[in-house]
């Protein structure tokens, strides 16, 4: 060891465990009244400790209601874009059997009903409801898509239905097709 590295150690052995150089020593009054503060003062940082954790495990609780709404909602309406391509095709099956409604004992007018009720069967069980609407229903736009208005023929069918071109669907409780309607002018 060095001259210099021993003077250092001589100097450190000298100064107290409990100060340090230019403090004095504290009186134990003192010492009584900082530890009420102190012991104030961890009250106070638990508290706020406290009210932390329980603002935290709300927001996380209520994110988890969240997130568990919202995948709810994803399967509920997963196969929105497939059901909306599948919409044309019920329409096709309408228009088709209104159009051969005269056939009733045709087999291949039975054997496109029972493949329609197959199609419609199936989408309703994946959650696809037809929009009631008919003639003489007042016009609501939240729900209805106006397409052209006409003359009414009475003042009683003003603002009212007059004809619905093509039937609304929802899918699992949300609109995915508005229905297309004649309304009276």
């Amino acid at each position: 060891m060095s001259t210099k590295e021993k003077n250092n150690e001589a100097e450190l052995e000298e100064i107290p465990v409990n100060e340090t150089p230019g403090e004095e020593q504290v009186t134990h009054d003192v010492v009584l009244e900082d530890e009420k503060t102190v012991e104030e003062q961890l009250t106070e940082d638990l508290q706020t400790e406290k009210d932390k954790h329980l603002r935290l495990f709300a927001e996380f609780e209520n994110y988890k209601k969240r997130t568990g709404k919202e995948r709810i909602e994803l399967f509920r309406t997963a196969g929105q874009e497939v059901v909306m391509a599948i919409l044309p095709v019920l329409d096709d099956f309408d228009r088709a059997l209104k159009e051969f409604s005269e056939d009733q004992d045709d087999v291949h007018v039975q054997g496109m009903r029972l493949i329609s009720n197959k199609l419609k069967e199936s989408m309703k069980q994946k959650g696809l409801e037809v929009s009631q609407t008919i003639p003489g229903d007042v016009f609501n736009a939240d729900n209805h898509e106006a397409v052209t208005q006409i003359p009414a023929t009475t003042d009683d069918m003003k603002g009212k239905i007059i004809d619905v071109l093509e039937k609304g669907y929802t899918l699992g409780g949300k609109i995915i097709r508005y229905p297309k309607v004649v309304i009276g002018q």
